[in-house]
């Protein structure tokens, strides 16, 4: 009887692993579909020639890049000037997630490694920055560009998106820092590096899963953002894309084909940097 019961049992669990595996793939799946649905959309409408909303079909009838095309020979009026556009948007997000990291490590090497006096309490102080939703502090952060000079400039966008992710960066480091043994600051210190030695030699290599998750959620975060973008940058040239792409909409009849094309297109350089930095955000802390 025991010998049955001990059967029962393993196959009463084997079958509640079966069906959690089953469960758990099909809603993947159901996730999968459900977020790349809208994706899908953009590429059939980015492939019909004559621009037209979707209109349910799975796929045009006679799919054509012309819209690839324009975007890339910036044929359209509407993006005469995309390339130099999009190049801003590198600039932005680039910038945007070099200064956060760069902000984010020093502080969190200062909060955490130097033991600064209330150190912690500095950290905890800076999300309280985020008790205000961004999009309040939208006027005030205008006035203050505009009362530093720096009104349409790539710049002023540049400082409102590293001061919304450096509390961010500072709470993560902070808090992935904590997990690095102060013993190596020790020997660093008796070998006689300088604080600036061991930041650069024993703390970044350490901190490059965090400083890599960081870096891409400042980058994400000033890619994917249009409001700031738009009320700061004001001429054509110094316009991203995410700012630019809303003249498709001064129109009474939008080319929703080039639209679709300028957004997918748009999409790929983020996509192209986590792929190619996922690699180095493995969690693991290797003394």
């Amino acid at each position: 009887m025991t010998g049955r019961s001990a059967n029962a049992r393993r196959r009463y669990r084997r079958g509640r692993r079966l069906a959690g595996g089953i469960a758990g793939a099909a809603l993947g799946v159901a996730l999968l579909i459900w977020t790349l649905l809208p994706v899908y959309n953009m590429v059939l409408i980015a492939l019909d020639e004559e621009g037209d909303e979707f209109t349910g079909s799975l796929w045009p009838p006679d799919p054509s890049f012309s819209s690839f095309r324009a975007v890339w020979r910036q044929d359209h009026w509407y993006l005469e000037h995309f390339w130099h556009q999009f190049g801003n948007s590198i600039f932005v997000g680039l910038a945007t997630m070099v200064l956060t990291v760069v902000i984010g490590s020093l502080a969190s090497f200062a909060i955490g490694r130097m033991q600064l006096r209330r150190g912690q309490l500095i950290g905890d102080a800076a999300l309280l920055t985020y008790i205000l939703p961004t999009a309040i502090l939208i006027i005030p952060f205008v006035h203050i560009m505009h009362a530093y000079g720096l009104s349409d400039s790539l710049w002023a966008v540049i400082a409102a998106y590293v001061a919304f992710a450096a509390p961010y960066a500072v709470l993560i480091l902070h808090q992935y820092g904590k997990l690095l043994p102060m013993e190596l600051d020790e020997c660093a210190r008796i070998d006689g590096a300088s604080p600036l030695q061991v930041y650069l030699r024993i703390y970044m290599p350490l901190m490059t899963p965090a400083l890599v998750a960081v870096g891409v959620y400042a980058l994400l975060l000033a890619w994917n953002d249009y409001l700031y973008q738009f009320m700061l940058l004001s001429s054509t040239r110094n316009m991203t894309v995410a700012a630019a792409i809303d003249q498709f909409f001064d129109s009474d009849e939008a080319p929703w084909n080039y639209m679709m094309a300028v957004a997918l297109v748009y999409s790929l350089p983020p996509i192209a940097i986590y792929v190619g930095l996922r690699r180095f955000m493995s969690f693991r802390v290797h003394t």
